[in-house]
This record gives structure tokens, C-alpha cells and sequence, in this order.
């Protein structure tokens, strides 16, 4: 779930780098200004009731009692890409940070680094480390063309690394995208 992958993330000393990166963000140097971030679910399994989301709350109090952000909007949206550049866009200039989970596996309807890309207006490209440490992670005949698609992300994404399930997350800008299976 993605609880289990942010309590190993907080746990680990991968969690320093986003901890130091929250922390010397512009806007958290500007005294009396209050730090926020937005949620965005993205996923028609969620929407049609198949999957339970199990993120938000996880998220939210992580957000709010760890890191003392606050979480002021929570959203979840279907995997259409014009819908997650448009929701991607305005999050990202209405709130300090926004954290999306869903849409970044394997599958055809994982939509959300393309759309991430095309929001940013970045090149959607191969992340020659993500792609190495997925590689590495696979055994040898398992590295398959949808699997390879974890490592596509868009252009000059820094890596969430994920010590559950091996496929990292990234973040551009004040944009973190992590996986959404419930299962990892």
C-alpha cells in the first residue's frame, strides 16, 4: 500500500533528500507563510468502487503531523489525459506541493508521467537511472516492453525512489508523483 511504501520511504535515508528538499523550497523561507499541498488520486479504478483508496489519509496525516504541511484539497480524477494536465496545472499553482498517486505503472491506461510532461511542457523521455534500477530489480526475462514503460518520465524528473516494488516515483517542480497500487 502506499502507506507501507511511504513508512519505508520516511524510514530510509531516502527520505532526507524530500525532507531537505520540502524544507529549502522557496516559499517555505518566506516567514508567516503557511505551507501547503493538494492530493491528487488519479485512477478510474477508483472511481468505479473496484479499489479502496487507502492513500489520503496515509498522505495526509504524514503531511500534516510529520512535514507540517497542510493538506487544503484532495482530488481524484479519471486516467484522461487532458483532465490530469488540466487538474496537474492548476494544483501546482494554487499549492506549494501536490502529491499524485496512480497512473504511473505498467499498464496502457498509466497516463499520469505523459501527462505530467505535457504540463510542464518537458520532453517525455527514458530516465536512464530509473530504467537501470528497474533492470536491475526484474529478473533476467521479466524486464518487459510495459515494465520499461515505468522508466519513461519526463524530461530532468528527480526520482522518489521506492524500496517496496522497485519502480521509483519522481517529482518536477512542486509536482511528486507516486505509484498508487494498494497491493505495493
Amino acid at each position: 500500500s502506499t502507506k507501507k511504501r511511504l513508512y519505508l520511504f520516511i524510514r530510509s535515508p531516502d527520505i532526507n533528500f524530500l525532507s531537505k528538499f520540502i524544507y529549502n523550497y522557496p516559499s517555505m523561507k518566506k516567514k508567516n507563510k503557511k505551507v501547503n499541498a493538494a492530493i491528487l488520486i488519479i485512477g478510474n479504478e477508483i472511481l468505479s468502487g473496484r479499489t479502496q483508496d487507502k492513500n489520503v489519509a496515509f498522505i495526509s496525516k504524514w503531511l500534516n503531523l510529520s512535514c507540517g504541511i497542510s493538506v487544503n484539497e484532495v482530488r481524484i480524477i479519471q486516467d484522461v489525459e487532458t483532465i490530469i494536465i488540466q487538474n496537474i496545472k492548476l494544483l501546482s499553482k494554487k499549492y506549494n506541493y501536490v502529491f499524485t498517486t496512480g497512473g504511473i505503472g505498467p499498464t496502457h491506461d498509466d497516463i499520469t508521467a505523459s501527462s505530467v510532461s505535457k504540463a510542464f511542457g518537458r520532453k517525455y523521455e527514458i530516465h536512464k537511472e530509473a530504467f537501470k534500477i528497474l533492470e536491475s530489480y526484474y529478473k533476467s526475462g521479466e524486464f518487459n516492453q510495459g515494465r520499461q514503460r515505468m522508466a519513461w518520465m519526463p524530461e530532468n524528473a528527480a526520482l522518489i525512489l521506492n524500496p517496496t516494488s522497485g519502480a521509483p516515483g519522481f517529482s518536477v517542480e512542486n509536482v511528486f508523483c507516486l505509484p498508487g497500487v494498494p497491493s505495493i
